[in-house]
């Protein structure tokens, strides 16, 4: 409480959105109207052609996953406790032995430089000044090697083929690199329906056409801020880092060839880069306990629950759902999750589910798209302070402490 003035009254703390206000007029006018993850959306669609937002935004067929992702949170409801002294609550999370400063971390994302100018840069840099982990996509357009260099605490993620020797030559490249955390993404054993995709103008490869160009034009914002300089500063793009070598230009016909052949992938080669990789493993994609089981005992680290954002297999169940199973097989592996994080109350609901850390996708690259660097801190600073306020809320001091007894199925029971 503040301290009497000279009459004896005590001054009144203005509201908590006056406050915001005021720390807002430091931020760029562009980013004072986000208050919140979802305030990105909107704004990202102003600034992006049709294609490319349709691109991020798009899920496999009916969007029923993606759907349920988000829907899933709100069948859940919390069961605080109070007078509780949290005055000395801290968020910071250790994962894999490193302290980060929030439990949660930014997922991988392909094409981003597409997005915003040098996109995958623009994360990591964020990340790292904020102190939590940024996972840089296998299907990225800059060299990897130069996101380890900017933000070596960075993880890489990859695609891979079941093809030893490509797999062995990416592996080699990637420790080379200097990243200490490999996460192999498991379930594109081939790409899902994304129907939505080609609906709003996108493909694999990207189609120069008329239509192509007309969404760009009008769009002049993205086309010289992103695209102008890419190509001036650049060149096309390309997919750099499927394999150990350079991978081809996004407009290429051939460049699907180039993915190869990921339905050969098994748990043989879980096992063959287990033995090669040095660093710590993650295995992304899991949504069964037995998988979970199953990578535990080739090696693995850890594993993310997920089920890719909704854009492989439609109606695969969220990974909110899975968490409770693929906890209680993963044994003393590390348990993450990504899919339908927006608030840092679903943050929480995450961990009570069994999460040891949670992973957030789109909305980063939308404030990466309008926003920038600055777009991606300001994004962070949001999901930052509503955990901090919401384990107050809960009477607790960290992360680790929410757990099922704080959370009560709406019409129903806690969970076990």
């Amino acid at each position: 409480m503040s301290p009497p003035d000279a009459n004896g009254a005590v001054p009144v703390p203005p509201p908590a959105k006056s406050v915001y206000r005021a720390v807002a007029k430091n931020l760029p006018r562009q980013l004072r109207p986000i208050l919140a993850l979802d305030d990105f959306e909107p704004a990202a669609r102003r600034k992006l052609p049709r294609p490319l937002f349709g691109y991020i935004a798009g899920a496999a067929e009916t969007n029923a996953s993606l759907k349920d992702n988000r829907g899933v949170f709100q069948e859940w409801a919390f069961r605080p406790r109070y007078l509780i002294d949290v005055s000395r609550r801290s968020i910071a999370t250790t994962l894999f032995g490193k302290e980060y400063n929030a439990p949660f971390g930014i997922a991988p994302m392909g094409i981003s430089a597409m997005m915003s100018y040098r996109g995958d840069l623009v994360l990591a840099r964020a990340a790292r000044d904020a102190g939590i982990p940024m996972i840089m996509s296998g299907s990225s357009l800059i060299r990897l090697e130069e996101i380890a260099r900017e933000a070596p605490g960075s993880w890489f993620q990859a695609y891979l083929p079941g093809e030893p020797d490509r797999i062995a030559g990416l592996v080699e490249r990637v420790a080379n690199a200097g990243f200490g955390t490999l996460v192999l993404t498991v379930d594109t054993t081939t790409m899902g329906n994304r129907e939505n995709n080609v609906r709003s103008g996108f493909s694999t490869p990207l189609k120069p056409n008329l239509r192509l160009a007309w969404d760009g034009a009008i769009r002049p914002r993205w086309l010289i801020d992103t695209m102008c300089r890419t190509l001036l500063n650049h060149g096309m793009p390309h997919f750099e880092n499927s394999y150990a070598t350079r991978g081809a230009p996004i407009i290429a016909r051939h460049v699907e060839r180039d993915f190869g052949a990921r339905d050969h992938l098994n748990w043989t080669h879980l096992a063959q880069i287990r033995r090669q990789w040095k660093g710590k493993l993650v295995v992304k994609g899991i949504l069964h306990g037995e998988d979970a089981r199953r990578a535990a005992e080739e090696g693995a680290d850890g594993v993310i629950v997920s089920n890719h954002g909704g854009r492989q297999l439609d109606g695969a169940i969220s990974a909110f759902r899975a968490l409770p199973e693929v906890k209680a097989a993963a044994g003393s592996m590390t348990v993450m999750m990504d899919g339908g994080i927006r608030r840092g109350s679903d943050v929480l609901k995450a961990m009570a589910m069994g999460a040891d850390f949670v992973f957030v996708g789109r909305p980063f690259l939308y404030a990466a798209a309008m926003g920038g660097e600055a777009g991606v801190r300001h994004g962070i600073d949001i999901l930052t302070q509503e955990v901090d306020r919401n384990l107050a809320l809960l009477g607790c001091l960290r992360p680790g402490d929410v757990g099922p007894q704080h959370l009560l199925r709406v019409g129903g029971v806690p969970p076990a």
